[in-house]
């Protein structure tokens, strides 16, 4: 198996008492890193559950907790002594977290839960477990765990971290970042050899999440609106979110286009990226722009629409949000820096960077006092100009 970088975050949290929440969207890899944490405990008093399958859901359902934990107990799992509970895909039965606060409080029983949805489970958290979960937001693999699953050495993935352009690595895994910008990085469309199996597989998450973590977790009804409106969002990716030009072109309330927004940023399908400003108000006012937190949906949803540029900055997006604060930076004017990290650095994206790109980038930054600036291009231009960032060493 191999270990995520998350892992060893979540190894750590497996001695605490408090309930372990791992969030994310579906088939990004939270039963793989919940079974993983289970193969760490050294004991054999503990039980995965997963709540998918109808009979947990029946059982969680009944009104007595006890006669669920008499249930549990045979099945093999001990109550009265040190025990570990997973529990996979908690959205799924509404009543879990006061199940889990009585066990907890009673117990003590080391809970492991993931679900498929901040927008759900947050706030039924907050409400019933305050003090007693900590939560872990996993997402598709970054570059780096990308290269691991391709069976790249690690070491020379670590040395490789951030630096200036490498002609030797460039060449050596430019294949696997052009597979890396169009399909993305939910391991099982990466372990997926073929073109079609990792399109049918995409197909298949987006489907999912749609009809089951839409469904599930909204008052929305399913309907061609909601659809039409995921399809337009990947033709404006990297753009601002406007929703009253949303509204006009998909001919849906504007209202509720921005419910939709929500939902979606809240579901794992989309990241906003603010406006980098020294005023919060204006901050609030001006929009937000939009990329999805995975490129092989984004490519899956819009197809020959996104070009070859948007998939690379939004690629950049997911990779530099792994690792730092996010804003972009705007003038009146139309003058922009395409990001702005942690306030401090300046960021540009260009497919194909040439030395004016880095001067200009230079000028802007400067206005703003930001004393480091970063260039990040994807294609080695003609001339011998290396002065840049190549996304594939941005992990």
């Amino acid at each position: 198996m191999i270990v995520r970088q998350i892992y060893k975050e979540l190894e750590k949290h497996l001695t605490k008492k408090q309930v372990t929440v791992i969030l994310g969207m579906r088939r990004v890899g939270k039963s793989t890193a919940v079974k993983y944490l289970l193969e760490q405990v050294k004991h054999n008093n503990k039980i995965y559950i997963d709540c998918e399958k109808i009979e947990y859901q029946t059982l969680f359902n009944t009104p007595s907790y006890d006669a669920i934990i008499n249930e549990l107990e045979l099945q093999g799992i001990t109550f009265n002594s040190k025990a570990v509970v997973a529990l996979d895909e908690i959205q799924l039965i509404k009543n879990l977290p006061s199940f889990i606060k009585y066990v907890y409080d009673t117990y003590g029983v080391k809970f492991l839960v993931t679900g498929s949805s901040s927008y759900y489970l947050k706030n039924q958290f907050t409400e019933s477990l305050a003090g007693r979960k900590s939560i872990y937001e996993m997402y598709p693999l970054s570059f780096a765990e990308f290269l691991l699953f391709k069976g790249v050495n690690a070491e020379a993935i670590k040395k490789q971290s951030q630096l200036r352009f490498n002609a030797l690595w460039y060449n050596k895994n430019k294949e696997l970042y052009k597979e890396f910008l169009k399909y993305g990085g939910f391991p099982e469309v990466v372990l997926n050899k073929s073109i079609k199996g990792k399109k049918e597989l995409l197909s298949d998450i987006i489907n999912s999440y749609i009809d089951m973590d839409v469904k599930l977790l909204s008052d929305y009804s399913l309907n061609k609106d909601l659809y039409t409106l995921v399809k337009l969002l990947a033709s404006r990716v990297g753009s601002k979110v406007d929703f009253t030009k949303l509204s006009n072109v998909a001919g849906i309330d504007r209202r509720k286009i921005s419910d939709y927004i929500y939902l979606f940023e809240n579901t794992y399908l989309i990241h906003l990226v603010k406006p980098f400003t020294k005023n919060i108000e204006k901050e609030v006012v001006q929009q937000p722009k939009l990329y999805f937190s995975d490129n092989g949906l984004l490519y899956a949803l819009g197809g020959e629409n996104i070009s070859s540029g948007q998939l690379f900055e939004n690629a950049i997006s997911i990779q530099l949000k792994n690792l730092h604060e996010l804003n972009y930076y705007q003038k009146k004017n139309g003058q922009e820096i395409d990001f702005i990290l942690n306030k401090k650095i300046a960021a540009e994206v260009k497919e194909t960077p040439v030395l004016q790109d880095l001067n200009v980038l230079h000028a802007r930054a400067e206005e703003l006092a930001l004393k480091k600036q970063l260039l990040i291009g994807n294609h080695l231009p003609s001339s011998s100009f290396k002065e840049f960032i190549w996304g594939g060493n941005l992990y």
